[in-house]
């Protein structure tokens, strides 16, 4: 069991990864940070399939989005100097708040 949680977090990462080459790539004109958001999607996906043989697909996708999505706007906010505001920070917190809600109603 343990083997599929760090399955799922390394899926997480390689999907941060390859989000935030999207970022980096301009529009896939930077051809080396273009092809690196292919290879972290289909690492995460990957990581995302082993994880599945264990753990329950409501719990998995809900984590793999709710973090990926989570480190995505922390990641915004501190490496690409995106605006910070109350609204986006009490989003982010309720992104917490539902993805451990979901793990926790077993």
């Amino acid at each position: 069991m343990l083997i599929s949680w760090l399955y799922l977090f390394a899926a997480v990462i390689f999907e941060v990864s390859g989000t935030t080459c999207m970022k980096l790539s301009q529009g896939f004109t930077k051809p080396s940070f273009s092809v690196l958001i292919f290879v972290f999607y289909g690492l995460s996906l990957t990581f995302l399939t082993f994880c599945l043989k264990r753990l329950e697909i409501s719990v998995t996708y809900s984590v793999w989005a709710g973090l990926g999505t989570t480190l995505i706007a922390i990641i915004g906010i501190v490496w690409f100097r995106e605006s910070t505001t109350v609204i986006k920070l009490t989003s982010i917190s309720l992104i917490i708040m539902g993805v451990i809600g979901l793990n926790s109603g077993k």
